[in-house]
C-alpha cells in the first residue's frame, strides 16, 4: 500500500508520520486490495483543530473518501484510522457478495 500524508497549514513531523504508521498497522488485512491511501490533514485557521480527509484507492478502481474533525492532530489520526479500517472492511464485504 502506498501511503501519502501531507499537511495544509502546517508541516507534519516525523513523529506525526510514525504515529500514523503505527495506527495504520491495523490495515494489514487490506494489503491485497488497498493500493493507495492519501491522507490530508488541514489545520483550521479559524477556530481550533484539524480537518482530516482520507481517500482509499482499491484495486478494483473504486475510491472511498472519509473525513474527520478533531481538536488534536493525534486524536484525529486515531479516529480517521478507525474510519479507514471500517471503510476498507465494508468495501471488501461488498465485493465478496458479488
Amino acid at each position: 500500500m502506498n501511503l501519502t500524508f501531507r499537511g495544509i497549514g502546517f508541516t507534519p513531523t516525523d513523529e506525526d508520520k510514525e504515529f500514523l504508521d503505527k495506527k495504520l498497522k491495523k490495515l494489514s488485512f487490506a494489503d491485497d486490495y488497498l493500493h493507495d491511501l492519501d491522507i490530508v490533514a488541514k489545520k483550521e485557521s479559524k477556530g481550533i483543530g484539524f480537518h482530516i480527509d482520507a481517500t482509499l484507492h482499491f484495486s478494483w478502481k473504486k475510491e472511498k473518501a472519509v473525513s474527520q474533525d478533531a481538536y488534536e492532530l493525534y486524536e484525529g489520526i486515531e479516529l480517521i484510522a478507525d474510519k479507514i479500517q471500517a471503510a476498507a472492511k465494508k468495501e471488501k464485504e461488498k465485493t465478496m457478495k458479488i
